[in-house]
């Protein structure tokens, strides 16, 4: 028989797990819910909306362990694709750093006036980004937030950049600088099949697993799950002009071969979720 001290103590953590376990349930509803809203928002372009069916954003982020009491960091949000969906969850309770890389003075026209929307974006619907901050970073020795202030660091489709700069080592280090301890890096990129050389991955955009995950092990990272959210198994990887060939881009595409690679769709994507232990 068990004693009757032991008993209450079991049944004490029994309704404590319970508890914790019903709290976790709840916040999952709630992120889910506010993604749906956040998603089929007036705020988002039909553009924008249309690329939901390759991109996955809810199950991404859901996968990642998005919450809206969340300090969240996304790494080179470009023209904010992503940014008007987290940002918006994270405006009552969370805070978002938007961490854009520093632009030399030379930088492309294309760049700067990229640059520009996205701050313009973030200041001006105040309802929408409420919690959002934008931040500037230098990719050698970048600082992104404050050390230890962020739940989870995102990137989308961005390592192959760094690859190709000789910076992915410091761009990991400083992610893994920015998160708590039990933190979460959230990584979605093109994917390369096993054994690509890096020079060809450098060259196609389509990065390995491998090199992903080994970057970012080599900045203290743990690997606790992968997902085939984003898997695309229309795309083969080995298109001529690399991954900028698919949509959006169609880069050198002739109208010609426009529909083949619009049937393929966007690419084929890992979607890795690390943890600073």
């Amino acid at each position: 028989m068990i004693p009757l001290p032991t008993l209450l103590t079991l049944r004490a953590l029994c309704v404590a797990m319970m508890i914790t376990l019903s709290a976790s349930n709840a916040f999952a509803a709630n992120t889910e819910a506010l993604l749906d809203e956040v998603i089929s928002g007036a705020h988002r372009t039909e553009a924008n909306k249309a690329r939901d069916r390759y991109r996955h954003p809810k199950e991404t982020l859901m996968f990642f362990g998005l919450r809206p009491d969340m300090t969240v960091v996304e790494i080179s949000p470009a023209a904010g694709w992503y940014t008007e969906i987290i940002a918006p969850v994270l405006r009552e309770r969370g805070k978002y750093y938007g961490a854009v890389p520093a632009l030399a003075p030379d930088a492309p026209e294309a760049m700067k006036r990229r640059d520009l929307a996205y701050r313009e974006m973030v200041r001006t619907d105040r309802s929408l980004y409420a919690a959002a901050e934008v931040t500037t970073f230098d990719a050698a020795q970048p600082v992104f937030a404050p050390a230890g202030s962020a739940d989870l660091v995102v990137t989308f489709r961005n390592v192959h950049n760094w690859a190709k700069a000789g910076n992915a080592d410091a761009m990991f280090r400083g992610f893994f600088s920015t998160l708590k301890q039990g933190g979460v890096l959230g990584v979605v990129e093109h994917r390369a099949k096993p054994g690509t050389s890096l020079q060809k991955q450098i060259d196609s955009g389509y990065m390995t697993e491998d090199y992903v995950i080994e970057a970012a092990r080599r900045a203290g990272f743990q690997l606790v799950a992968k997902s085939e959210i984003n898997h695309n198994p229309k795309d083969t990887t080995d298109h001529p002009g690399g991954v900028w060939n698919l949509p959006p881009n169609l880069r050198g595409v002739s109208d010609t071969d426009k529909p083949k690679y619009i049937a393929i769709g966007e690419s084929d994507r890992m979607t890795l979720k690390f943890i600073k232990p």
